[in-house]
């Protein structure tokens, strides 16, 4: 068995380096790649690796390295090791996961024995193990406990980008009125709606920035959600 590490941090790469021997006594090879860049060249040279990979790393992130080597290696096991349970992230990764595919997320914080428990049950079993935290997050991604619906994101997005309400309706597809009530929903969703009477403080936030700002508080965008997006983005305006 080979698997492959892709993490930016020295120190945590030795640690698990550590954690995979200390795992799984079937792995015979352990090969190591500084960032996402290097991680797809390794996992494309070694096609059988399961793969251990950290999500924020410059200059190619976990998820764009994780969605190039599901893209073309469908079965490919990857266990997600972060620091951070951002909902950004948790989204990021439902988007790009293979129907069926083994997988895991485990955060650092996690104790020894739970990511070693994590590496045998998705590389040995082929079972899906994510961390009761991030858990929580997906269920919120998925729409429950008030969470946003994929639509509601992706303009979230869109706001965050700049676009204005008719670019964000030709680029989704939708109504001008569709984008505007999905803002409401938002809005209400992030409680920065603002009621309008003469006593309320109407005027005192731009409702859109507003908007952006507590969604990077909450964690629901960060700087690798927004990279992605930009990137997205540029290809749709070219195409037009």
């Amino acid at each position: 068995m080979k698997v492959l590490i892709v993490e930016d941090d020295p120190l945590h790469r030795s640690y698990l380096n550590e954690a995979v021997r200390a795992a799984l006594p079937e792995c015979d090879t352990v090969i190591e790649a500084e960032n996402g860049g290097v991680g797809e060249k390794l996992a494309r040279e070694n096609k059988s690796a399961h793969i251990v990979m950290d999500l924020q790393m410059s200059p190619r992130n976990g998820i764009e390295a994780a969605r190039t080597i599901w893209k073309e290696r469908p079965d490919t096991r990857i266990l997600f090791w972060s620091n951070y349970a951002d909902e950004a992230y948790v989204r990021g990764i439902s988007r790009i996961v293979p129907e069926g595919a083994a997988y895991g997320y485990v955060l650092k914080s996690a104790s020894d024995d739970r990511l070693r428990l994590a590496l045998r049950s998705i590389f040995i079993e082929s079972q899906c193990v994510i961390d009761r935290e991030v858990r929580g997050l997906q269920q919120k991604s998925l729409g429950h406990a008030n969470g946003f619906t994929d639509s509601e994101y992706e303009i979230l997005v869109d706001i965050a980008l700049g676009l204005t309400d008719r670019a964000i309706a030709r680029r989704r597809n939708l109504s001008l009125r569709s984008v505007q009530n999905r803002l409401q929903q938002l809005y209400e969703k992030l409680e920065v709606y603002q009621p309008v009477g003469e006593d309320s403080e109407e005027g005192r936030f731009n409702l859109r920035a507003r908007a952006v700002t507590v969604a990077f508080l909450r964690k629901l965008l960060n700087y690798s959600s927004l990279e992605r997006a930009e990137a997205e983005l540029s290809e749709w305006l070219q195409a037009r």
